[in-house]
């Protein structure tokens, strides 16, 4: 290799790195406050679609304990949103507990702190699948996985909680969930995603830099 060459391989090498370490460098103001702002407007969405929830559970009657399930993923999007959105670790899990506190601080959650709990689990869940490819991959593969993964993670704590372990229905409610969990936390998070990144509002962002390269 001549010296012109191994220049620019360590030209390309260090353009290659520049990302990941900028990912390593400490949060701006302005990435904390959209964590906050995402928190805090998917709080209130998760709110409205616990009435979703309760409603669509009377609708159908006598299997309104099972088909409630079908909305679980809905509870997953934030997550992916703020990760995919800010490329930091921990941004899913932050975002998913800030806006479990939406719930039951200002909006009178019947879940109570446990929900803190179950927050963080959906949004470690959730995340881990971006960290595996070290926030670098925002397929939809990615965000089906990271729906699914949420979706799993958090059902064995509500399984616990709610007393499904030794039920006939113990099976069917975990498909049910991770299925919902890929379409509404994973696939439509994507579509969230793309359709922000089309309006030009998240370009001062790592997603709108990933977008323009």
């Amino acid at each position: 290799m001549t010296p012109e060459q191994a220049a620019g391989k360590a030209a390309q090498d260090v353009r290659q790195d520049r990302p990941a370490r900028s990912r390593r460098a400490p949060w701006s103001l302005k990435e904390l406050m959209l964590v906050v702002v995402l928190g805090v407007v998917f709080g209130f969405l998760y709110w409205a679609l616990v009435q979703g929830w309760i409603a669509f559970a009377a609708v159908t009657g006598p299997f309104g304990d099972l088909t409630q399930h079908v909305l679980l993923g809905g509870w997953l999007i934030v997550a992916p949103v703020a990760v995919a959105i800010i490329q930091r670790p921990g941004a899913g899990v932050v975002a998913e507990v800030l806006a479990s506190v939406i719930e039951v601080v200002f909006l009178g959650s019947a879940v109570g702190p446990l929900l803190f709990v179950a927050a963080a689990i959906q949004g470690a869940g959730s995340e881990l699948p971006f960290a595996l490819t070290r926030y670098r991959s925002y397929s939809w593969f990615t965000y089906a996985l990271s729906g699914g993964l949420g979706a799993f993670a958090v059902f064995f704590f509500s399984a616990f909680r709610s007393g499904w372990y030794g039920t006939d229905l113990f099976w069917t409610r975990l498909a049910i969930q991770v299925v919902s969990g890929v379409v509404l936390g994973g696939l439509l998070a994507k579509v969230v995603v793309d359709a922000l990144v089309r309006t030009g509002v998240v370009d001062s962002f790592a997603v709108g830099r990933t977008a323009s390269r």
